[in-house]
């Protein structure tokens, strides 16, 4: 009898670890394989507890080729800036500014290579420099801004066919994002000027977020940090 009571004992001691899972992420290190004692009954997989938590997503331990620390060298390094090339300035200029709520930061002519940019983002100009060169070396210390390329002509070529915006074969570019107030009064407002969808907040499993284009065809993810969480709740 003290043998049968130690040994459930001990039973019990090693149920206290582990957890009935009916399903189990198939990802999971922390798995074991066991079988009901009716062939033809459910299967069931037990999944350990361990004293030490399991690393989150995030970690360098789950993302092998990350580098935990950064490297001294890359001290005070930005990310400053997407680069588009644009058919016509004049359609950019006024999607960026009155559409997205952007700014002109600054602009670069070079005559004889025939092209120009614009520096668009989030930020006063009128807190920029007065003096040109001054501009310049400001607008290229703001993060996150969007840099316009107009090749000189394109905007009157009627044989020019526009540039890959990266989302039909060959794939790569997808988008960038812009954080609203509201993804669905954003999108109210999108629509009464005309612009152009590519997913409405309430189209296909991912609410609350949508995707519009800019007049070249670039895709630009529209969301909130009201809902972003929600949706994204599943994957994190």
């Amino acid at each position: 009898m003290a043998s049968s009571a130690s040994a459930i004992t001990t039973a019990l001691s090693r149920l206290s670890l582990i957890r009935l899972a009916p399903k189990p992420s198939p990802s999971s290190p922390y798995t074991i394989p066991f079988c009901s004692p009716n062939p033809k009954g459910p299967k069931y997989r037990f999944r350990l507890f361990s004293s030490m938590a399991s690393e989150p997503k995030d970690s360098p331990a789950n993302n092998p080729g990350l580098q935990a620390t950064p490297d001294e060298a890359t001290r005070g390094y930005i990310m400053q800036q997407t680069m588009f090339r644009i058919k016509d300035p004049k359609a950019s200029l006024d999607f960026y500014s009155r559409v997205l709520g952007m700014s002109l930061l600054k602009r670069l002519d070079f005559p004889e290579m025939k092209f120009s940019l614009y520096f668009l983002g989030y930020e006063d100009p009128a807190s920029a420099p007065t003096n040109s060169v001054d501009r310049t070396v400001w607008t290229f210390g703001r993060k996150a801004t969007i840099e316009l390329t107009h090749n000189w002509g394109t905007e009157s070529d009627s044989e020019f066919k526009g540039y890959h915006n990266g989302n039909s074969e060959p794939r790569g570019f997808g988008h960038i994002g812009i954080t609203v107030d509201d993804t669905y009064k954003a999108c109210e407002r999108f629509e009464s000027l005309g612009v152009e969808f590519v997913k409405k907040p309430d189209d296909g499993k991912m609410k609350g977020i949508a995707f519009i284009k800019d007049p070249d065809g670039y895709w630009i993810e529209i969301f909130d940090l009201k809902t972003i969480g929600t949706v994204t709740a599943d994957a994190s």
